[in-house]
């Protein structure tokens, strides 16, 4: 593996690009327009928000191998045996109600919006032919996937990493997927914890459940 030098220290593997946050206006726009049932004007924003710009930023990151997802240095990440590693192997549903409660629906570490799997497959349901989710990245939906909430273990699980809040953070696909079960110190990534989490209105589209019949 060549070892990629940058800038150190760092919040996050790449730099959002104006692009992210545009779509995510749009599913906002799309959200409001299904709850008013203009369905039609929500379909067409939802088609529009599947931007493969956003899908070229995110592939980059969590894609193949690239100067976004390799380390600067290597250290030693010995995975315990399955049987030593802490249980649960993902947060559970209180946890990560914690970790909404700090994080909000921001990345921690870009700080882009990000939405639950949950809010993905409800416009699924109701848009299925906008918003495509097919079993390889090319066939799912660019900004469903790009803005797809991930419970992220710092120290990571087959290290010894817990479930808990102090472990786990709220990130979005690149930043989860891009990093893998690498250490923050083998990219030069400061820890979450030292940067403030993102303040805003977005609620990752979750009042479409609240408005729901």
């Amino acid at each position: 593996m060549t070892l990629v030098a940058v800038a150190s220290p760092r919040t996050c593997l790449r730099q959002p690009i104006p692009e992210i946050e545009t779509a995510a206006e749009r599913l906002e726009h799309a959200a409001a327009a299904h709850l008013r049932g203009n369905k039609s004007v929500a379909e067409e924003l939802l088609r529009l928000t599947d931007d493969k710009i956003v899908w070229t930023w995110l592939n980059e990151v969590w894609g193949k191998a690239s100067r976004y997802n390799t380390p600067v240095r290597l250290l030693d990440r010995t995975p315990l045996p399955p049987e030593a590693r802490c249980k649960p192997r993902d947060a559970t549903p209180a946890t990560k109600r914690l970790i909404h409660q700090r994080d909000g629906y921001y990345c921690r570490f870009c700080k882009i919006p990000v939405i639950r799997g949950e809010v993905r497959r409800y416009f699924q349901l109701h848009y299925p032919d906008a918003v495509c989710w097919g079993s390889t990245n090319t066939k799912q939906h660019a900004t469903f996937q790009c803005l797809w909430a991930q419970y992220d273990h710092i120290l990571p699980h087959a290290m010894g990493g817990t479930s808990s809040i102090e472990n786990v953070y709220l990130t979005c696909a690149a930043c989860n997927y891009g990093r893998g079960n690498y250490l923050l110190e083998e990219f030069d990534l400061v820890h979450p914890s030292e940067h403030s989490p993102r303040i805003g209105r977005w609620d990752g589209l979750e009042h479409v459940f609240q408005a729901a019949p």
